[in-house]
């Protein structure tokens, strides 16, 4: 189960966001931009490695997934969505995702966790894009999407501002969600392929 599913109530959260980038001028290209620097400083912050950081990160990361829902909307209202804007955002998301993780990394310094942390985001990623270069369409199922990474990523960074003592074998709460990217992320990608090659 994952929080893509509630893309339509988020839908209709947007309405005061999109009027406001439209009012500024701006594109959805420069909104997915926007995210996507939202997204480093809350890798820079994760990566400080300090309480009121963490809390600061956590709102970041919630603020850039939200700016990720409203580029597309956006593009809608304006009238002027694209392959070339679906591109960049992909793009830039996958970036994002990676300054992410990396900055939790660098803040507990657990690189070989990172590694597979982030090997499993992205091979998710990759086999929700791929499904659909082969024609099925988007998929955005598993066990666990980016909606829910990023949900879990402001959790755990408020989590890690309050308690940042071990938890279980030795890892803090940022830990534990690096080896839960790991697992699951590479878990959901299995799922994701099981499915296309079943389609296919």
């Amino acid at each position: 189960m994952t929080l893509d599913q509630y893309r339509s109530v988020a839908d209709r959260l947007l309405g005061p966001w999109v009027s406001a980038a439209d009012r500024l001028g701006l594109s959805p290209d420069q909104v997915s931009v926007i995210a996507f620097l939202v997204a480093v400083a809350a890798a820079g912050a994760f990566a400080a490695g300090s309480s009121p950081l963490y809390a600061a990160g956590a709102l970041l990361v919630l603020l850039n997934g939200w700016l990720d829902v409203v580029d597309g909307a956006l593009a809608r209202h304006q009238d002027v969505a694209s392959d070339g804007g679906d591109f960049l955002d992909h793009v830039l998301d996958r970036y994002a995702d990676v300054a992410i993780i990396a900055g939790f990394t660098a803040g507990i310094e657990a690189y070989a966790l990172g590694f597979a942390a982030v090997t499993g985001v992205l091979l998710t990623s990759y086999l929700g894009t791929q499904i659909q270069a082969v024609g099925i369409g988007r998929e955005y199922g598993g066990l666990l999407g980016r909606a829910d990474r990023l949900a879990l990523a402001g959790i755990v960074g408020v989590a890690a501002a309050v308690y940042s003592a071990p938890v279980v074998a030795g890892l803090n709460v940022v830990g534990l969600l690096l080896a839960l990217f790991a697992v699951v992320g590479h878990l959901t990608a299995v799922q994701r392929f099981l499915g296309a090659w079943r389609d296919l």
